[in-house]
């Protein structure tokens, strides 16, 4: 049955009717699901949620050292162990790679060169030789990001000429100036708002003489290489230089008129965020800059402030007998509602105890007060959830999707608390729909790309706009609560995927390891919308069945975000394995040979406690810059794909889900846009 007016979006869509075939349950589908489900539930924690460690490269080992140093604290024993797994993961070229198999990279190995000197190791050890022999290589010293010279400036290792100017009156610009805090991602802000305050202050702190680092320098008379001027005769990166010097001018000057309201409203800002949430936006360089800013203040190490911060950071840290590592930030959230979402799909009854401890649980953890999203979302009420245990400023879109999935599967003991819930939290999501019809993750309309062109801008994160993935989730969710294909939110939502599809036939894959994951999502959602015979759909699982590796299995290296012809291309893995199984089921049907490779695939790589090993990361913070490897996702998303491979080849009833609304009441509320 065609739908009206839908003909320009994903084509003519088609309402998919799949008949269940009976074929074989290909490598034991059926028992690798079952053993799948009884370790999963292992591991779910007593108060309800799951929780897997969040993984990614030294560079945040190499800062909890400069932390220790600042703090004074340098013979600390977690030093040495963070020192020594530094070392462990050096490469055989001598630097430090931000992602297993990948090259080194140039800010990840000068923080590790420099941590590694705080830590004691001489230039002179072979391995120290190796590494500046590297870091030389890739450009040296002058060539890394303003993060990583901050840093150095922090502690008079550099110069502050080498830093871009980000002075505290940045507080000050209002919401409709063309470039001011809120238009800056929320990550950007919750790093830069302390970093005001320290840029302003500019402590007097120092490092041992012998921790120096000028050796890094490639060319000792080219300091500051990334302040070079554009050939053009105007660009945006030549104005936004050419302010930068002007402030820099400004910084010298020994009356600045508005310097101290600046500096209130920084510390004001700071003081809020920190009040309700367990760590400054719960990401490591955020907590970690609010101690500098608050040391730089002039508070004592012992501060209470100070030590909480300390204490919500102690807890990302995983010691072990000889090395420490950090997370960059902790996942409960999300690892509970992916879990969640997998044992459903594997046939976990809706009043099943671990379903409903992990429902209550996240009921408790909606966040019912404002935050910073409703600078631009001003209508809105609050409703969604943030990916930590608490993040109150920052709930996001991703999360909240996957969680209201989560939730209504399950049989709850007080159905009209969980509905509640469920409307405050489609009714958020709905409101955080960007203009291009897309969804970002943190705010709307968080696409500013002159941004972009800041000098401090270089850590390739400082926008939130609409991503594909996000997006997909958003419409795969709001499908299941019974929106359909019709609905203005989904079609502006579907207009914009149809934009964002490659030629080939993927999509981008924003939050994770990249166009399997982000045509994966896309996919899944269509087949919701009853979208998954339309010509893009066609095209996406035909790309996916084009990049199938010769095991079966599904693969894509990180280096898909700097290479584009990359696409799809890398060792089979159990959870990119599963996001192209899953993209193949959404269209093809089970007997498919594609789908029938993968499930072997993943059969045949299940381990004996029903778990599935992964040494890659295909999880993604900045790309380009910073990946992840989220523990869990070798376990649920495979767990998931096979649940919904064995489901769909055997008649079964279909699966009614707990709660749905009329999607006609949310209509003109909470400053949705139609």
């Amino acid at each position: 049955m065609q739908i009206p007016d839908v003909q320009t979006q994903f084509g003519a869509a088609v309402q998919r009717v799949r008949m269940p075939k009976q074929v074989a349950d290909s490598g034991g589908a059926g028992d690798a699901v079952e053993r799948g489900m009884k370790h999963l539930l292992s591991l779910q924690a007593a108060d309800g949620y799951w929780w897997g460690e969040l993984e990614a490269d030294t560079t945040l080992e190499s800062d909890h050292i400069l932390l220790h140093c600042v703090l004074e604290d340098r013979e600390n024993e977690k030093v040495r162990k963070l020192a020594n797994y530094i070392r462990r993961k050096q490469t055989a070229d001598g630097g430090w790679n931000i992602y297993p198999g990948g090259p080194s990279e140039l800010n990840t190995s000068v923080k590790a060169y420099f941590a590694l000197k705080l830590a004691g190791d001489s230039a002179s050890a072979p391995h120290m030789e190796t590494a500046r022999k590297k870091i030389r290589e890739l450009g040296g010293l002058e060539a890394t990001n303003s993060y990583v010279r901050f840093y150095l400036a922090m502690v008079g290792a550099v110069a502050w000429d080498m830093v871009p100017a980000i002075p505290p009156e940045l507080m000050l610009l209002p919401n409709w100036f063309f470039v001011n805090l809120y238009d800056m991602s929320s990550w950007t802000r919750a790093i830069v708002v302390p970093l005001t305050i320290i840029y302003a202050r500019k402590p007097g702190w120092r490092i041992p003489e012998d921790a120096r680092v000028d050796e890094l320098f490639a060319d000792e008379k080219n300091k500051t290489k990334a302040f070079a001027w554009e050939r053009k005769v105007f660009s945006w990166r030549n104005l936004f230089l050419a302010i930068d010097r002007v402030l820099k001018v400004h910084e010298e000057l020994p009356w600045k008129p508005f310097r101290q309201w600046a500096l209130a409203q920084a510390e004001r800002w700071l003081f809020e965020h920190i009040e309700r949430c367990e760590g400054l936006a719960t990401i490591y360089p955020a907590m970690a800059n609010s101690v500098y800013a608050m040391l730089a203040m002039g508070y004592p190490a012992g501060d209470p402030l100070i030590a909480r911060e300390l204490g919500w950071i102690s807890g990302y840290e995983i010691e072990e007998e000889e090395t420490l590592r950090m997370q960059p930030c902790i996942s409960p959230v999300w690892d509970t509602a992916i879990a969640m979402v997998s044992l459903e799909e594997a046939g976990l009854q809706p009043s099943h105890p671990a379903l409903r401890s992990a429902a209550q649980w996240l009921l408790d953890h909606q966040i019912l007060g404002p935050g910073d999203w409703q600078v631009k979302n001003k209508d809105a009420a609050p409703g969604g959830w943030a990916f930590e245990f608490r993040n109150d400023f920052y709930p996001d879109v991703d999360d909240t999707a996957f969680v209201l999935m989560a939730l209504q599967d399950v049989a709850h003991a007080e159905p009209e608390c969980y509905a509640q819930a469920a409307r405050r939290g489609l009714a958020w999501l709905l409101s955080m729909q960007n203009r291009d019809g897309g969804w970002g993750a943190f705010d709307r309309d968080n696409d500013h790309v002159l941004l972009t062109q800041i000098p401090f801008a270089d850590h390739n994160a400082m926008i939130d706009p609409s991503s594909a993935d996000v997006t997909a989730r958003s419409i795969e969710c709001l499908g299941k609560f019974g929106w359909t294909a019709t609905d203005p939110a989904i079609r502006r939502a579907v207009l914009y995927l149809e934009r964002e599809q490659t030629e080939e036939g993927a999509w981008y894959g924003r939050w994770g390891s990249n166009y399997v994951y982000g045509t994966s999502g896309v996919l899944r959602a269509a087949e919701t919308l009853g979208l998954a015979e339309s010509k893009e759909s066609r095209r996406g699982a035909e790309w996916l069945r084009s990049v199938q590796n010769e095991d079966g299995g599904f693969g894509e290296t990180c280096a898909s975000y700097d290479d584009p012809s990359l696409k799809g291309k890398g060792e089979s893995t159990p959870s990119q394995t599963a996001w192209g199984l899953i993209g193949l089921l959404a269209t093809e049907s089970p007997d498919d040979p594609a789908v029938q490779r993968a499930v072997t695939w993943l059969v045949e790589h299940q381990n004996d406690d029903g778990s599935w090993d992964e040494d890659a990361f295909t999880g993604t913070g900045f790309p380009r810059v910073f990946y992840l490897k989220y523990h869990l996702y070798r376990n649920s998303f495979p767990l998931y794909a096979l649940a919904r491979y064995r489901n769909l080849t055997k008649t079964h009833p279909t699966k009614r889900p707990v709660l749905q609304f009329n999607p006609s009441e949310f209509k003109h509320r909470n400053g949705q846009r139609g």
